[in-house]
């Protein structure tokens, strides 16, 4: 193995030092919510969807959060955050157990405890968002993928379990996910302390308004989706994190997330254009596409407020709740489903219907997705434009503006205006003939024209110019 490679292999194996606690604090605890409601092994026979209450009391707390955020941040330091949080969710499963054995009133605990589990895993997620929020936005990516994809394996594993070993790991997951996630806290406290500030700022309201857009429309069909496919620890999961962990851990230099922001739209598109043809290629097509649609569009979403969390100094508890509560735009999705189902209108008017609706609703994501230049000039999102998930030093920043300064006002050419910024960067004559594959003598023609617009004579007086404010 070359020294080269020896060097990148190291670097992406740091990327991963302390993941373990992350891994399983979020692994854990998505795949209890999955066992405990999304795909139950044995769903309670109840007049009642006791995942529908679940979604209520998870969206109620986050709302709750949001509007009290300035008052209770850091979490952290609440000792009754955690507290909720475990114990929310082991009443929900001890209620479950309890169900499962006492039938005749399986209504009251099934009730209570999708109302806990509910309250129980929102507050979770809330803390592990600010557990994650001190690390780079890399490892936020990183780690984040990597746990979901974790959550899959355990659900994997504890399918296959009977009853009894069922009903342990259901009480077993919170207690790892809470002791995890309150060690992954401790140590990123250690580490680099979060942002706890809570200045005055405007929601990022059309990152808000396009997640809305599409949790709806993926809640037009989530009652349909075929096996394997879903927004919880499902195969269509496994498939859309593994692909966004491969991609920034093998190529984190050039992974470009402008472009990966903009693929949930094509998969949404294309799973809602396959639902007519379900008769003949099978529900599993559409049903993965937008599922994997759905997927990428959270993980994106919330990477993005973790930057403008990062670059504005906002905590990402007012943030990530307001996300959180958007968890209720697939409960009205999955109700306007069944009230068209129910409905005296034909199969074929019903799904004309739900396609004029997501057209409506594909339109209005792709104007928001082509507008996305407010992210960058109001709340400091840079990751769209770069591309790249490696954070920039303070210095690396400075002459970025330096050069778009000096190119806007000297009215410099694409061509010259690159070549500047390599020059910025340091690198040799040489190396930035290689890198845009021009000849010694048009890069000195360029070279030429920068200087005579600008007015100075040498590389050292452009230096001198990238120096200065």
């Amino acid at each position: 193995m070359q020294p080269h490679a020896k060097e990148k292999r190291a670097a992406r194996i740091a990327h991963l030092d302390g993941i373990v606690p992350y891994l399983f604090a979020l692994g854990c605890a998505r795949a209890w919510v999955t066992l405990m409601f999304a795909a139950p092994s044995t769903p309670l026979a109840t007049a009642f969807d006791p995942h529908v209450l679940f979604d209520y009391a998870y969206c109620i707390l986050a709302v709750a959060v949001a509007v009290g955020a300035r008052k209770i941040i850091p979490l952290s330091a609440r000792p009754w955050s955690q507290a909720l949080a475990l114990g929310g969710m082991l009443v929900a499963s001890v209620c479950s157990v309890a169900a499962s054995y006492v039938s005749d009133i399986s209504v009251v605990p099934a009730v209570l405890g999708a109302l806990a589990g509910g309250l129980g895993f929102s507050m979770f997620l809330l803390i592990w968002a600010e557990a994650l929020g001190a690390l780079s936005l890399l490892r936020i990516f990183l780690y984040t993928t990597a746990s979901q994809l974790a959550a899959v394996v355990f659900v994997f594993f504890c399918q296959g379990f009977d009853a009894l070993r069922m009903d342990i790991a259901l009480i077993l997951l919170p207690l790892a996910a809470i002791a995890s996630v309150r060690y992954a806290a401790r140590k990123a406290a250690r580490c680099e302390k979060p942002p706890q500030a809570y200045p005055r700022f405007s929601y990022p309201w059309k990152l808000f308004i396009l997640f809305a857009l599409y949790s709806f429309a993926y809640g037009l069909r989530a009652s349909q989706l075929a096996d394997g496919a879903g927004m919880h620890s499902s195969a269509s999961t496994a498939i859309a994190m593994g692909i966004l962990f491969a991609g920034v851990y093998f190529f984190s230099g050039r992974f470009n997330v402008g472009m990966v922001y903009r693929s949930p739209l094509l998969l949404m598109v294309c799973g809602f254009v396959l639902v007519p043809a379900e008769s003949v290629l099978g529900s599993s097509v559409s049903s993965y596409l937008i599922s994997m649609s759905y997927s990428l569009m959270t993980v994106l979403v919330s990477l993005l407020l973790y930057d403008i969390s990062k670059r504005l100094g906002i905590a990402i508890v007012a943030l990530a709740s307001i996300k959180s509560a958007e968890q209720i735009f697939i409960v009205w999705g999955k109700d306007a489903s069944a009230l068209l189902a129910s409905s005296p209108l034909s199969a074929a008017t019903q799904d004309m219907l739900v396609t004029v609706t997501v057209a409506v609703l594909i339109l209005a994501s792709t104007f928001i997705l082509f507008s996305e230049r407010e992210l960058s000039s109001k709340w400091g999102v840079t990751i769209l434009d770069s591309g790249t998930l490696v954070e920039r030093s303070t210095e690396e920043e400075r002459l970025e503006k330096r050069c778009d300064d000096l190119t806007a006002h000297y009215r410099l050419s694409p061509r010259e205006d690159e070549i500047l910024r390599l020059i910025a960067q340091g690198k040799t004559s040489a190396a930035i003939e290689q890198e845009l594959f021009i000849a010694e003598g048009t890069f000195k023609a360029h070279t030429r024209h920068i200087y005579e617009k600008i007015g100075i004579n040498s590389k050292k007086e452009l230096r001198a110019l990238l120096d200065s404010e």
